[in-house]
């Protein structure tokens, strides 16, 4: 690598870093707290808190593939702070929430969220040299996986002195790390038409194609899993909140240990990892349904860890490989709007099948669709196997 190209890839690492820790560590604490929140403190049904996740998801979902996909950089970038200035506006009220202000708070977070992670990722894909692209994709990712561990490592010591509302007001901090960080994001140089793509040019590419299926694989368990996995552990082991915060730090362990792997030795052919991947899913899975005792049930979540790790960086280094830098905004976007989807749909209906034969039952329910989603990844994968500049 030059120095020119090395020097590119620490400034852009200076930036994405810290912005994704503080964007993803805040994002990740709103998914696995309210849910305990809306339970415990308003006593919501199952269904109801699947209905909470999936409206957070829906918001972020219009936001970002009807919005942000269309918008050009420079109105892009103007829309990305003012959201950070919002996002961090509205963070810390959920510590005042009530029963019915708890779904505005909710709806507002994750419109903000919209034009934040999709900006994030196209920024991270700006590089011209591959190989220093995908690197830098897998740090990015890798950095999701750190925020993941610190998160909830961090809320798991603060509930164990403070409550849930208080939490909010802690983890403000990131989102007021993220504003003072978004200006100095980099957004992708457009002319015009010229660089024009359709959303119909995006989601017909085979390479999106790979990289929505392949984050499907898992990301219908992990929706699942951050809606509802907290609230198992706490009605079926009686965990306190602070150690089911930690069970979820565990989870991400893993996860950055995959997503490490990854950054030192990027992925040349994604098709083996992404098989491997679902494999481990639905061992993970069947452990927690085969099995009811709390040591189990961590083990279960460390194994669960191993593919969240692969399964994102391999789809956003899909997505790198199928578009042209001006046209990975739209793409990233839409991506990002198709990972809310699984987010909206996997909780409302899993949510209501909660109600009717229990959390743990419901983990075999996600096991089928896992399986679909990979016999559909073989027939598209191949388009991005072999990368070409």
């Amino acid at each position: 690598m030059t120095r020119s190209r090395y020097l590119g890839l620490m400034e852009a690492i200076s930036i994405i870093v810290p912005l994704t820790i503080a964007i993803r560590a805040s994002n990740n604490m709103l998914m696995t707290t309210i849910p305990l929140l809306v339970r415990y403190n308003f006593h919501f049904s199952n269904t109801l808190v699947g209905l909470i996740s999936a409206l957070m998801a829906m918001m972020t979902f219009i936001s970002s593939g009807f919005i942000n996909a269309r918008v050009k950089a420079n109105v892009r970038r103007i829309i990305f702070i003012a959201s950070s200035a919002v996002y961090a506006a509205i963070f810390p009220v959920f510590a005042f929430s009530t029963p019915l202000s708890i779904w505005v708070l909710s709806a507002v977070a994750g419109f903000s969220l919209g034009f934040l992670m999709p900006n994030v990722i196209t920024s991270a894909s700006l590089l011209p040299d591959r190989v220093a692209r995908e690197r830098l994709l897998n740090i990015y990712t890798l950095s999701l996986s750190i925020s993941l561990i610190l998160g909830p490592a961090i809320e798991s010591l603060i509930l164990r002195y403070f409550g849930l509302r208080e939490s909010f007001l802690f983890f403000t901090a990131f989102p007021i790390l993220a504003l003072a960080m978004a200006p100095f994001v980099r957004f992708p140089q457009e002319d015009g038409d010229r660089h024009a793509i359709s959303t119909r040019g995006v989601v017909t590419n085979p390479g999106f194609i790979t990289a929505v299926l392949n984050i499907a694989t898992y990301n219908v368990v992990f929706s699942f899993l951050m809606a509802f996995g907290g609230i198992y552990a706490r009605d079926s082991f009686g965990l306190s909140y602070s150690e089911v915060e930690l069970l979820f730090s565990l989870f991400f362990v893993t996860s950055f240990l995959g997503r490490l792997y990854l950054s030192i030795r990027p992925a040349e052919r994604l098709w083996p990892y992404m098989a491997a991947a679902v494999m481990i899913t639905v061992v993970g899975v069947s452990t927690i349904v085969l099995t009811n005792a709390p040591l189990v049930y961590a083990i279960a979540l460390l194994i669960l860890g191993i593919p969240h790790g692969t399964t994102y960086p391999l789809s956003v280094v899909s997505i790198s490989r199928a578009f042209k830098p001006e046209h990975r905004n739209a793409a990233n976007s839409l991506f990002f709007s198709f990972m809310m989807l699984i987010g909206i749909i996997t909780p409302t209906i899993t949510g209501y099948i909660a109600d009717l034969i229990g959390i743990r039952n419901t983990f075999i329910v996600l096991i089928p669709p896992v399986i679909v989603a990979l016999v559909l990844l073989r027939r598209y994968v191949k388009s991005v196997d072999k990368p070409h500049e």
